[in-house]
This record gives structure tokens, sequence and C-alpha cells, in this order.
């Protein structure tokens, strides 16, 4: 039985908890950059599946805005029950944004497109000290 996917948001890091709870640190909605292109030390996709039983393979691949393949991971992930959770974590390192734009972020399911959102890069203006021009 395929899985539901509950969540699935774009953060700087998560944290694993003692208690057994994640911490999402910075959940980012938008992303505002002085000059490009724009590095990114780690980004992560943090996706959370329920309500399935059987092996999966989940593709979460983050794509430039012409369409084409800027990062992707694969991770293969199992739930016994329907009443399992799976958390799964996407990590990528050095992810580098070359224009502003918006960058869409896809997660597949067993090569299924399930979710399809959007990364807005944005260029931001600095302000100039005074007697700096």
């Amino acid at each position: 039985m395929r899985p539901d996917l509950q969540a699935a948001l774009v953060c700087e890091d998560v944290r694993f908890e003692a208690s057994g709870a994640n911490t999402l640190v910075g959940v980012i909605q938008l992303v505002r950059a002085p000059q490009f292109p724009l590095r990114v030390m780690k980004l992560c996709v943090f996706c959370r599946w329920a309500s399935g039983q059987g092996q999966f393979k989940q593709l979460t691949r983050i794509l430039k805005p012409d369409e084409s393949q800027l990062a992707a991971t694969e991770t293969q992930f199992q739930l016994n029950d329907e009443d399992r959770l799976a958390t799964n974590i996407a990590v990528f390192g050095g992810v580098e944004f070359t224009t502003p734009g918006q960058y869409p972020v896809e997660i597949l399911l067993d090569n299924d497109l399930i979710l399809r959102f959007y990364i807005p890069i944005v260029q931001v203006n600095t302000p100039t000290a005074p007697g700096q021009n």
C-alpha cells in the first residue's frame, strides 16, 4: 500500500533529539542573496510518510529555473505496517544557485511525482555605507 506524504519542508538543518523528536532549523520559504552565484553549504529536505506498507524509493531533486537538474538524492525506505511513519532527510551539500529565480523541488515516490514546490531565490541590494559609492 502506497504511503501518503504528510509533509515536505526545505530547511538549513535537521537535528535529532535524544527524545526521538526532530528539530528543523531555519525552515526556508525564500532565499535572499546580495550576489550570484550563491553557494549554500547545506540544504535539507525533510519528508514524512505515513499510512503505507512495503518497500519504497524516494527521489528528492532540486531543479534549476530552466528545469535542468541541479541536485538529486535517492532514499530507500520501508514501512512494515500502516501505523508506522517514515522520516527521510535529503541532505544536499554545496548547492550553487547561479541566478535568481524559482527553483523547483520535486519529491518522487517509486518514480511518480508526488509533490512539486518552489524555492524562490531573489537578489537583494545591499545598502552602501555613507561615503561609499
